[in-house]
């Protein structure tokens, strides 16, 4: 039996991480019922489209991947949803969200099939590459895209026959995206845990012991696209625009920041990342080349310090002490025997 064919048949069940990251995700549902900010709509929505992001460059991690290409994929699924409600009078956000998965989904199937076979900074610079192609393509094709105006006055999402147009049903149908986004990675990455932990380690070796690897790649990078697809409907859904500039390239330098910095090793880390770094951006007001900046130090910091991020640096943390707890020796009190003889 080879090496593909025990992996096969190991596949893992879903770990306290992803078990945690969908709960915390699902209590997002609370919020609308808790308070009427604007101001905390506003933030939720913006840290649960971060967490989509990241968890497509999370994903890709997993297999030692890293990708410049979330913002292209999220532009893929912005627009789908911006065309299908403009032109296509579809505002059920069911469909709209199966339409923002599906359009970067297949857009990646091909792509993947070419670019995956690239290892390292070669497959940093293609998909760095890909969404600057992208992004000049919105620009140019106006007649799709509305060029430099973008596309606006988009429908309000509807549910069931509910419209979720106010603050209340933006931060409602986030939040929906966001469950699903979750839920597919958890399913991904934790029925593939050992396919993709053997090409993480060493994908030459796993070849050689029989494991298709670029299979499970190219299913990686598809779903990865389609979760940024998920967050691409969000982001134009909040902002009611659909603008290349949402879509930038150099915002992928914060997405791969989440997730590094939050820690790749588990689900929590973009859960983590995402909320401390966009809770930061908010309270600090800081925008622009400072925020970028802010992020590729703390990468490095990471990088050289702490390589399993907050989550796992604080598990390690934990780790130890429970160790240094169950070392500790105990004294055992003497016999009653030995007592009375020496008392003698």
């Amino acid at each position: 039996m080879n090496m593909a064919t025990r992996i096969s048949r190991r596949a893992s069940a879903p770990g306290p991480g992803e078990i945690a990251s969908a709960l915390i995700v699902a209590l997002t549902f609370c919020i609308p019922f808790l308070t009427e900010s604007p101001l905390a709509y506003s933030l939720a929505n913006q840290i649960l489209i971060a967490i989509m992001a990241s968890f497509s460059v999370y994903i890709m991690l997993r297999m030692d991947l890293m990708t410049f290409a979330v913002p292209a994929f999220m532009a893929l699924g912005g627009y789908a949803f911006a065309i299908a409600s403009l032109r296509g009078g579809i505002t059920d956000t069911i469909i709209l969200g199966l339409l923002s998965f599906a359009v970067p989904a297949l857009v990646a199937l091909p792509l993947g099939v070419l670019i995956l076979r690239l290892r390292g900074v070669y497959f940093v610079l293609v998909t760095f590459v890909l969404t600057q192609i992208l992004d000049l393509l919105l620009f140019e094709m106006a007649g799709l895209t509305g060029g430099s105006n973008g596309l606006v006055g988009m429908p309000a999402t509807t549910l069931f026959g509910i419209t979720l147009g106010d603050n209340r049903g933006v931060l409602l149908v986030a939040t929906g995206l966001a469950l699903t986004a979750t839920l597919i990675t958890a399913a991904l990455t934790s029925y593939y845990r050992q396919q993709f932990a053997a090409i993480e380690e060493n994908e030459i070796l796993a070849q050689s012991l029989g494991l298709v690897t670029w299979r499970y790649k190219v299913l990686g990078f598809v779903v990865a696209a389609g979760v940024a697809g998920l967050a691409g409907f969000a982001l134009v859904n909040m902002l009611l625009t659909a603008h290349p500039t949402s879509f930038s390239p150099i915002s992928s330098v914060s997405y791969i920041g989440y997730a590094i910095i939050g820690g790749r090793g588990s689900m929590l880390g973009p859960i983590v990342g995402s909320s401390l770094l966009v809770w930061a951006t908010n309270v600090f007001s800081i925008q622009g080349e400072y925020s970028q900046g802010l992020f590729g130090v703390l990468i490095i910091v990471v990088v050289m310090l702490a390589k399993g991020g907050i989550v796992g640096t604080a598990t390690t943390l934990l780790r130890r002490l429970r160790g240094a707890r169950r070392e500790t020796p105990v004294v055992q009190p003497q016999a009653t025997a030995n007592q009375a003889s020496a008392r003698q």
